[in-house]
Parts: C-alpha cells; sequence; structure tokens
C-alpha cells in the first residue's frame, strides 16, 4: 500500500434526514480521482441544504463527495488500481482500493437507491448506464429494473446503455490463461453499481461529460435535483421523463482489446461515434486491419489502453428499452 500519501487519508460521507418515510438514497462522487463533477454538485447541493434553501423532507440522502481520496488526491483515475472493479469487502486488503472498498461496501448495503456520478475522457455526450432487465439468472439476477429505468428517464439525459457486466466479463475471460474461473471473472466487473444490487437495492452510473467541461457539473446537479424531486426526498414537482422518441438506448455487446502497443486507431473515436459492418477501426500492429462486425456505436474508445488491454467496446441499438 502507498501509505506515505495514503495513511494520513480519511472516508466521508454526510446523511440528511427529513421527518417523513421515505427511500434511503445515496449519491456518490470521485469513485474516480480525476472525476470530479459530481464532487462539484454535491457540494453545491449541500449548501444548499445547509443554507435552508433545500429541505430534506422524506427518507434520508447520503452524499459521498470523494469515494477514493487517494486517488483525488493525486488526480489521477486510481489510487492503486481501479475502484470501479472487483469492489467487494476483503478481510485481507492489499491495496487502498480494498480500504475503501471495506469503508463502502457496507455503507451502499444500508441504502436503497445509488446515484454514481462520473465523467469520460472523450468528448460525447452524457449517458447512463443502467442495470439489466428482471431477470433470476447467474449473472445478475435483480427485481427493480422498471424502478430503476424510470429513475433513469428523469436525470436530464437522452441516452442509456446497458449490458456492462456480461461483456466485459467476456473480456475479462479471454484474457484469463484459466477460462473456467467464470466466478472470478465476473467479479472483475462488478462496481458500485453492480455491488448495490447485489444487497437488494438498485442504482445508476450517470457519465455527466469530459471530465475538464465545466458542463458536467451542472449535468450531475440537474441530476441530483431530479433525483431528489423524483423519489420524493425533497417536496417540488416531479420531473417529466424523457420522451421514448427522444430516447437512444444501446446495449453493450462485445469489448475488443489491444493486443500490441503499436495497435492504433485510423481516427480519433469518441463514444456513440456510429459505425458500420466492416467499417476498418483501427489496424494492428502487424498491420492487420481492425473492422467492426456490425453496425452500432463505439464505446469507451481508449487510445492510450496498453497491451491486453480494454481497447474499445461496441453496441447495438436496444429498441426494448422501456418496454
Amino acid at each position: 500500500m502507498t501509505t506515505a500519501t495514503a495513511r494520513d487519508l480519511q472516508f466521508k460521507s454526510i446523511t440528511y434526514t427529513g421527518l417523513g418515510l421515505g427511500p434511503r438514497l445515496i449519491i456518490t462522487g470521485a469513485v474516480h480521482g480525476n472525476e470530479t463533477c459530481g464532487t462539484v454538485a454535491i457540494g453545491r447541493i449541500m449548501e444548499e441544504i445547509d443554507s435552508g434553501k433545500l429541505l430534506i423532507a422524506n427518507g434520508s440522502v447520503t452524499f459521498v463527495p470523494v469515494t477514493n481520496p487517494l486517488a483525488y488526491r493525486l488526480v489521477r483515475r486510481s489510487g492503486e488500481r481501479n475502484l470501479n472493479r472487483n469492489l467487494f469487502p476483503n478481510q485481507n486488503p492489499q491495496d487502498f482500493e480494498d480500504q475503501v472498498a471495506n469503508w463502502l461496501c457496507p455503507l451502499l448495503a444500508q441504502h436503497d437507491v445509488l446515484l454514481d456520478l462520473h465523467s469520460f475522457n472523450a468528448d460525447s455526450e452524457p449517458f447512463v448506464m443502467v442495470g439489466p432487465t428482471n431477470n433470476d439468472g447467474p449473472l445478475q439476477p435483480f427485481q427493480h429494473a422498471d424502478k430503476e429505468r424510470a429513475l433513469a428517464r428523469r436525470l436530464g439525459v437522452h441516452r442509456f446503455v446497458d449490458g456492462w457486466l456480461a461483456t466485459y466479463g467476456q473480456g475479462v475471460q479471454r484474457r484469463m490463461s484459466d477460462a473456467s474461473q467464470l466466478e472470478t471473472v465476473l467479479r472483475y466487473g462488478v462496481g458500485t453499481t453492480e455491488y448495490m444490487r447485489t444487497t437488494g437495492g438498485y442504482a445508476l452510473t450517470l457519465e455527466c461529460g469530459q471530465h475538464n467541461d465545466p458542463a458536467a457539473s451542472g449535468v450531475a446537479y440537474r441530476a441530483i435535483m431530479n433525483t431528489l424531486a423524483f423519489l420524493k426526498v425533497i417536496d417540488g414537482p416531479e420531473p417529466q421523463p424523457v420522451a421514448f422518441d427522444r430516447t437512444e438506448a444501446l446495449s453493450m455487446v462485445v469489448v475488443h482489446d489491444k493486443m500490441d502497443k503499436g495497435d492504433s486507431f485510423v481516427r480519433t473515436w469518441a463514444s456513440f461515434d456510429p459505425v458500420a459492418k466492416g467499417q476498418q477501426i483501427g489496424v494492428r500492429a502487424d498491420g492487420t486491419p481492425v473492422t467492426s462486425e456490425l453496425d452500432g456505436r463505439i464505446l469507451f474508445p481508449d487510445t492510450n489502453a496498453g497491451a491486453n488491454q480494454e481497447w474499445y467496446y461496441l453496441t447495438r441499438a436496444n429498441p426494448d428499452f422501456g418496454r
């Protein structure tokens, strides 16, 4: 553990509880230390509550302005590893993020709903990551899809993406030498929202905009306010859902890895750029072209990915969203 920088850090959460009955909401920022729009928006909301401008009337809301204080201090995505992967309590913590998990996971389990605020590297529009439909399957059993998607449609964005855990797990399993270790593979894909769903709650990850875009904190602020109002944690008019004819719903279907540090894209890609089946996306170090196997959109293209790391994802339209 990086004790020289971590030993004087602490964890902080602030809870406001209303007099009326209502859900237990938790809102997190800076799970990745260089994604600070949520931290800014949470600070703005808390100032309004503390000044009396905003009243928590029902249930409770817990704010975690900086979920990963080491990564936040270092102004980078991770402290010692990605907190939003393999997020489980660990009786024998090996790194700082294990210490975060030992504090954060029990805190999440005390709540009913999670809104996790993030940002991204490339220029693109905000979007929300949603969980699976209701199911009793072994991968990600879930029974709150209707509530989760109703909240997603009220965050103020029109683009929705599902399919994270299965697609990420496929990529990890491909990279592992022992492909039979399915349970281990799936654990790698579990972050804040996936863990929240294992506790019986529901959760959304809102990607608010590019890291350094000052508008991203405004997206986060609006989402917090809409969530508080929709869940009736504050009194006020219910936010209207985005209309289905303005909705773009996508499912992640495949992840492609960078096989060699010399692999490169043929152009600068941004998340949600459209791709056509057979269109060239990149080129391998040996000159082999990399083409799209489907008509869809690219997601999370990472020019700086290392060898045997996620390079980009492909998504396709999900016509069943909201049905």
